[in-house]
């Protein structure tokens, strides 16, 4: 049998963790990574090619003969890469740019939830600062703001009073902090958060095992959102009813649901929901797999995830997906000021001692090679994952791993998973 050559779009943890799974394929040869990282690069031959260079990304799949392409970031699918690769009659995982927006517009993915009788949190939207600033100040607190485009993860403020509200409002509609767009307004909701991925095509859906991310930057859940400081999976507090639940009344109606607005979706839908006391409601759904949950479900993926990218590709049947019961917790390692502002190329020590450990998986985020050794390159560095029988054990043994890497300008969160351990 001829290996596979694969091409992954992106360059982050997550883009680490779909190249790591794809290098367990029997199926796969060559992996190509762009642009990819100095990490990936151990494992993947990395492209100087952009996310959002669809075009160019297409030359390169068809010059280098690549049987599979698998996109990572969300930008690259709101630009149109599928819709470009199918016309050339390449194969390509992911959504069309008209399927992506159900992460691309936050008002789409409200609208179609309340078609599709999807429980989720009261909304509005607005474009009219006036008019929204009007709402809000006459309703309760705290309200959920969401800039209604793409904001890589930080286009949502859980406003506690009308000061914090106020200034949101003013980002979003009067400074156009990212870029021209709407506001939708949300009730707050209470519960524990979970991430539920699963694989699409079309009306039919697969489940991945669930897992629960950290957005605040620090620990207790205090400080800014960040893209997330970690994960977990599985996630205790969700039973087997949640996830059938979800099943049916979310991911099977929304799957539906686009399908019958002839917007058919094709690969990760990822549901960010809540545990309510009403039940599961939805917080958002993303077009792509989730980061940092993507660097904890997929080294628990068994299967050969090369024959599920195919199946849902080129809609034949699904082989079974079975998934590791060990638990598996991850530490993002951030760079100091990150969300904020933080200074790059500060030396990476001890990764080769962490990963002796056993057990262990180390996604890069943000590295670059500089003199032969790994150097900070961006806000989120690495993610440490430990693998244990339980999460307790895994924590323990993704800190000590940890506790190996050696730099300056590093920090995390001890207490990943403090909900459940």
């Amino acid at each position: 049998m001829e290996k596979k050559k694969v091409l992954v779009v992106g360059g982050g943890g997550r883009c680490h963790a779909i190249v790591d799974a794809l290098s367990r394929s029997e199926k796969v040869g060559k992996i190509y990574c762009a642009p990819g990282n100095a990490g990936i690069a151990v494992q993947a031959e990395c492209v100087p090619l952009k996310d959002t260079q669809v075009n160019e990304l297409k030359d390169f799949a068809l010059a280098h003969g690549i049987d599979l392409t698998v996109v990572g970031p969300e930008v690259s699918l709101a630009a149109g890469i599928v819709d470009v690769f199918d016309a050339a009659g390449l194969r390509i995982f992911g959504p069309t740019k008209a399927a992506a927006l159900i992460e691309s517009s936050k008002d789409f993915a409200k609208q179609l939830m309340a078609e599709c009788n999807v429980p989720t949190a009261a909304f509005r939207t607005f474009d009219d600062y006036a008019h929204a600033y009007e709402y809000v100040r006459e309703g309760s607190f705290p309200v959920v703001l969401k800039y209604d485009g793409l904001a890589a993860g930080k286009g949502v403020v859980i406003a506690e009073n009308m000061t914090q509200a106020e200034l949101a409002l003013k980002d979003m509609l009067l400074d156009d902090k990212f870029g021209k767009g709407r506001v939708v307004v949300e009730e707050f909701l209470t519960g524990p958060e979970f991430s539920f991925m699963c694989f699409v095509d079309g009306d039919k859906v697969w489940p991945m095992t669930v897992s629960q991310d950290h957005k605040r930057a620090y620990e207790g859940d205090k400080g800014p959102n960040t893209g997330g400081m970690g994960a977990y999976s599985p996630v205790p507090i969700i039973t087997d009813e949640d996830i059938e639940y979800s099943m049916e009344k979310i991911m099977k109606p929304v799957a539906a649901g686009m399908v019958a607005k002839g917007r058919p979706f094709k690969g990760v839908l990822y549901g960010g929901l809540m545990k309510t006391p009403a039940g599961v409601k939805v917080i958002e759904f993303n077009c792509r797999f989730g980061d940092p949950e993507t660097e904890v479900v997929l080294p628990r993926l068994e299967s050969d995830i090369y024959d599920i990218f195919s199946a849902v590709v080129d809609g034949t049947p699904m082989p079974e997906i079975r998934w590791s019961a060990k638990a598996a917790i991850g530490f993002v390692l951030a760079s100091k000021g990150y969300p904020g502002s933080y200074k790059k190329g500060f030396v990476i020590d001890g990764l080769a001692e962490a990963e002796a450990l056993g057990d262990i998986r180390i996604y890069h985020m943000g590295t670059a090679e500089k003199d032969g050794k790994f150097v900070t390159s961006g806000g989120r560095v690495l993610m440490v994952v430990g693998f244990g029988d339980d999460l307790k054990s895994a924590h323990a043994h993704a800190l000590k791993a940890v506790n190996c890497i050696g730099c300056d300008n590093l920090f995390y969160r001890k207490d990943i998973g403090w909900r459940v351990l």
